[in-house]
């Protein structure tokens, strides 16, 4: 665990707390590292989980697909960041979504009771790690409000272009990389890929952006 102790020290749930009381938090949460190659499913739409995962490196995305075989992307998780922790701490029955790793990734997943329980030990980092907690959740929220704004836009067009406008500002910079390829991006924002395909040479044509791969340009 050494090895990925610069990751830990950035990672929200973790704020606050010395680095010389990792080890033994994370012996108390019961942390269990996993290795996953590209493309395996790290959870499993329908089973049932008591643990929540912590990206050591590589990426996951998060997907649903309906009952036609229609996929989307409702997240995509880097390094340093939590998936599956309000599924696994609401103690949901069926998990509604899976979990992908699109790159070779290690995973640390932490049992979620013993995050909500202080333990036998008394451990004075248990109100901390709750507090953290709390204000991933509510981050998370408010991510999703930003999601569902792409989304409801009624053309492809708009859709790309809200979607691109907040990943130019989040970086500040009208140069900026995308976490997608062309199929995820269709997913993530809920369009046909030759659609949105069409959309982006019109947009490139019209002088509002330059593009390359997953590297955009907002002019």
């Amino acid at each position: 665990m050494e090895k990925y102790l610069n990751v830990l020290k950035t990672v929200n749930l973790f704020r606050n707390i010395e680095e010389s009381d990792l080890q033994h938090l994370l012996s108390c949460l019961a942390a269990k590292e996993v290795h996953y190659e590209k493309g395996q499913t790290v959870l499993f739409s329908g089973e049932k989980i008591k643990r929540f995962g912590i990206v050591l490196s590589g990426q996951v995305q998060i997907i649903q697909d309906d009952y036609y075989g229609n996929r989307s992307i409702l997240a995509n998780i880097e390094t340093g960041n939590l998936f599956g922790e309000s599924f696994a701490c609401a103690e949901i029955e069926v998990l509604p979504v899976s979990v992908i790793a699109t790159v070779e990734s290690e995973i640390l997943f932490i049992d979620c009771q013993r995050l909500a329980l202080p333990c036998a030990k008394a451990c004075g980092f248990h109100s901390s790690l709750i507090q953290n907690m709390l204000n991933i959740v509510a981050m998370k929220n408010i991510l999703l409000t930003q999601k569902n704004e792409f989304i409801s836009k009624r053309t492809t067009r708009e859709k790309l272009l809200t979607y691109l406008s907040f990943e130019a500002k989040k970086v500040g910079s009208s140069h900026f990389d995308i976490p997608f390829n062309r199929q995820e991006l269709a997913d993530y924002i809920s369009v046909e890929r030759s659609a949105m395909s069409a959309e982006l040479s019109k947009l490139r044509d019209d002088g509002v952006l330059r593009f390359h791969k997953n590297q955009f340009e907002l002019l």
